[in-house]
């Protein structure tokens, strides 16, 4: 029996396999122009299949996206939340994989720790898939590279700015940065850098990763400003996070350094005024409602991956 494949990390994977996930998500996008959001794919390859989804942290995107994805190529889904499963009640990680492999066809896991889905993972007889935890996000980052490439063309050679926490999504981006060859300019205050393995590992494959607290230089050019909350869901020390964060806000004059056709992302949600303004989350600049968009499509070339299609 082939083990399952698992879609944990996007250091785990090659160049070809990251741009084949994007070609799929930009085609399976294209090929619904014109189509209710309801519709089924015109292939609908997951007939037959069920994702189960379970949430140990809040979710709008995720969710929603995973959701409609999966019923768009035909399948069905299973929403849990932790607190209301056996979980919740202290079943094992692993005893829980075990039997949701019996059930399901794949399992999506929105998870507080890494190890969680990972520990997950090695229980499973089916495909995992970390819809988020705190150490990486990986399907955020194929929606985000997706809406890159709708805006400005294949992301080889751009210059990828990353403004304020350098955390999961920061961490993800880093993961791709030199298999995908772009450049990434990473400014966060002392204390909220990335990871050093993450950015060393990466460094190692050839990714042009520059990291500093200097939010004006990281954005000098950059094709694409980036920046995530201040305060993500789990973190305790809001309080030195405001004190920290205020220089690291993206403004339209951060912005006006950028390049001249220059595009702002940011996951969601948003706090407005805080991370970044209202001129900049609304101006033209912005595809991040594009980008939330994505996440449907990118789920779907995920799901299509893990599940051997």
């Amino acid at each position: 029996m082939r083990p399952p494949r698992h879609f944990i990390d996007l250091a785990t994977f090659d160049p070809a396999q990251l741009r084949a996930l994007l070609d799929e998500a930009h085609r399976r996008k294209a090929a619904r122009i014109g189509a209710t959001k309801g519709a089924k794919d015109a292939d609908a390859p997951l007939i037959g299949h069920t994702l189960a989804m379970i949430f140990q942290k809040n979710s709008t995107r995720t969710r929603v996206s995973f959701d409609i994805g999966m019923r768009q190529l035909g399948g069905d889904t299973i929403v849990l939340n932790a607190s209301d499963t056996q979980l919740g009640r202290g079943e094992t990680i692993e005893d829980t994989a075990r039997v949701l492999s019996r059930m399901v066809d794949a399992v999506m896991i929105r998870a507080n720790a890494h190890q969680d889905v990972l520990d997950f993972a090695a229980a499973s007889s089916v495909p995992v898939i970390n819809g988020l935890t705190d150490l990486s996000h990986p399907c955020q980052i194929i929606a985000d590279l997706m809406t890159i490439e709708e805006r400005l063309g294949d992301v080889k050679g751009k210059k990828i700015a990353w403004v304020g926490d350098g955390n999961n999504v920061c961490a993800s981006f880093i993961h791709v940065a030199g298999k995908l060859g772009f450049d990434l300019a990473i400014a966060a205050p002392k204390g909220y850098l990335p990871r050093t393995q993450d950015v060393q590992a990466a460094e190692a494959e050839g990714a042009r990763v520059s990291v500093s607290q200097k939010p004006e230089a990281a954005v000098d050019g950059a094709d694409v400003v980036v920046t995530d909350c201040w305060v993500s869901m789990g973190d305790t020390d809001k309080d030195e996070r405001m004190a920290a964060f205020p220089p690291y806000q993206v403004t339209q004059a951060l912005m006006n350094r950028a390049a001249r056709n220059a595009v702002f992302l940011h996951c969601l949600p948003a706090h407005r005024d805080e991370e970044v303004t209202t001129e900049v989350i609304d101006g033209p600049q912005s595809a991040i409602f594009d980008e939330a968009e994505n996440r449907i499509h990118a789920q779907k070339a995920v799901l299509l991956w893990c599940l051997g299609f």
